[in-house]
């Protein structure tokens, strides 16, 4: 299923996003480390602030980006774990955000659960419950979204979230309107929408009958997916529509698993380099659309 036709932005759009998403992160402003709660009421959660770059008025809309299996930070980290050593892809997406003009914050939830080298693949079976996508990590997307509340800086009621692979099923977990950490959501009291790349979308058995989503949603995967898979994401966007949320699926042919990953073992796979060029403009387009007052 294709996204309706505003989404998608001109052939010279699609090129400047790229030339966006090919910014040398080692180059550019580290992003700021900083410090706050969990919604588990336990757990003090590290974030890393990419502050809008260029012209931009005093209060912005922001977005939270949630890491996926791996964790935060490079797998060159050489456990040391800080702004320098975050993955290129997280860094590079922070810069695309900063420079839409939105504050950025990628959560760290692993590190500070004893896990900043996040996880191999196949492990699913192994990784602790404090871990749990669907009833752990949406709790530390809304203590982000609370942190951002207390900034000037930032337009607390336009909000979005941004998820890659476990991070893409927390995201859709908690842009359910039965979410652990927030009663009763809604976009103007949690989040504004959803990005959600290649996600498992099981989601532990939880919602059998797809999400009720709050706010609208997007979801990107491949169609050569080698970790998760592709058909059960897109029955569970369909049962999910069937709701009457605003949720789309875009499926990118022979695209694997962390597809926009810049790195080239990613990026010479030309399913992959095609998928990238073409998420970017949509994505920057849909927050845009549902963040920008």
């Amino acid at each position: 299923m294709n996204f309706s036709s505003r989404f998608v932005h001109t052939a010279a759009s699609a090129i400047a996003a790229l030339l966006l998403f090919a910014i040398d992160a080692t180059a550019a402003s580290l992003p700021q480390r900083v410090t706050f709660p969990s919604v588990d009421g336990h757990t003090t959660l590290v974030g890393y602030v990419f502050v809008p770059e260029g012209p931009h008025a005093a209060r912005t809309p922001a977005v939270v980006m949630m890491h996926g299996r791996a964790g935060a930070y490079s797998s060159a980290a050489n456990d040391v774990y800080d702004a320098s050593t975050l993955s290129k892809r997280h860094q590079e997406w922070g810069h695309i955000w900063a420079q839409q003009g939105y504050l950025a914050i990628l959560v760290d939830g692993f590190g500070p659960r004893g896990y900043p080298h996040g996880f191999p693949r196949f492990s699913y079976d192994s990784r602790p419950e404090t871990l749990n996508e669907v009833t752990v990590r949406p709790l530390d997307a809304y203590g982000a979204l609370a942190y951002l509340r207390t900034r000037r800086d930032v337009i607390g009621d336009r909000v979005g979230l941004q998820g890659w692979s476990n991070g893409g099923s927390a995201t859709l977990a908690t842009m359910s309107d039965t979410s652990a950490g927030i009663t009763a959501p809604t976009p103007a009291t949690g989040f504004r929408g959803g990005l959600v790349f290649y996600p498992a979308c099981s989601l532990k058995g939880q919602f059998p009958d797809g999400i009720k989503s709050y706010a609208p949603v997007r979801v990107f995967q491949g169609s050569a997916d080698e970790e998760v898979s592709p058909k059960r994401c897109a029955d569970l966007v369909a049962k999910s529509r069937a709701h009457g949320g605003d949720i789309e699926f875009q499926l990118y042919p022979d695209a694997t698993h962390d597809f926009d990953d810049p790195n080239p073992a990613h990026q010479d796979n030309p399913a992959n380099a095609a998928a990238t060029r073409d998420v970017i403009p949509r994505a920057t387009a849909f927050f845009a659309s549902v963040l920008k007052p």
